[in-house]
């Protein structure tokens, strides 16, 4: 029985059976069915801001709710993922990465104690953009580098593909062309092997952008 059947029938054993015992857990099987809920139109507003560059006010309360929810369930793995979230809206779209920083830190605290490999690897994904951005490119590449091993650890090819895109960048930004140009490579091998059509648009990208050889 999923849980908004299973929060009916608390309701009518309540009202009719006089069970009042069944509301608490029919109250917080909902908070998880909420807090999925907005997590996941969370990031089905953010793939929708990736196409069309629209912000939708909608998205960071969702992204903040599911947190909250997580928290007061004690789900550390589902507050972590909606942390980076918060986190990737403020730097993304809101272009404040202080808030973003902290967000991602407390995201980075929990994530390891859960396991949470993949969530750790998004919240190191962009702790190297914020490095990028500060011009810090040997701190930016130590991140990046330590989401591809996580990455790669779990089987999430397209995006070791997509973290080696950001990877050649890097190097063309530091004017090592010739790992610029292997990691470009590794990237569109591994992107076409996974069937990551939109990080070969990257791919092209970055291709464009190498230097021409000396």
């Amino acid at each position: 029985m999923d849980r908004i059947a299973k929060a009916n029938e608390s309701y009518q054993r309540a009202v009719f059976g006089g069970d009042t015992s069944v509301l608490a857990e029919a109250e917080r099987s909902l908070d998880v069915v909420e807090a999925d809920l907005a997590l996941a139109r969370g990031r089905i507003l953010h793939a929708r801001f990736l196409d069309d560059r629209v912000k939708d006010p909608r998205e960071l309360p969702l992204f903040q709710r599911a947190a909250e929810l997580y928290r007061q369930l004690g789900d550390a793995r589902g507050e972590a993922e909606a942390l980076f979230w918060v986190g990737c809206v403020h730097q993304v779209i809101r272009q404040d990465e202080e808030s973003a920083a902290q967000a991602y830190g407390r995201a980075r605290e929990l994530a390891p104690g859960v396991g949470d490999r993949l969530t750790l690897s998004y919240v190191l994904r962009h702790l190297a953009f914020a490095e990028q951005a500060a011009g810090r490119s040997d701190v930016a590449r130590q991140r990046m580098e330590e989401s591809t091993r996580l990455r790669r650890e779990i089987g999430f090819q397209p995006g070791v593909a997509a973290n080696l895109v950001s990877l050649a960048f890097l190097a063309i930004g530091d004017g090592r062309r010739e790992d610029a140009r292997e990691l470009v490579e590794e990237a569109a091998a591994t992107a076409e092997a996974s069937g990551a059509h939109g990080v070969l648009r990257w791919v092209a990208e970055a291709r464009a952008a190498l230097p021409p050889p000396a």
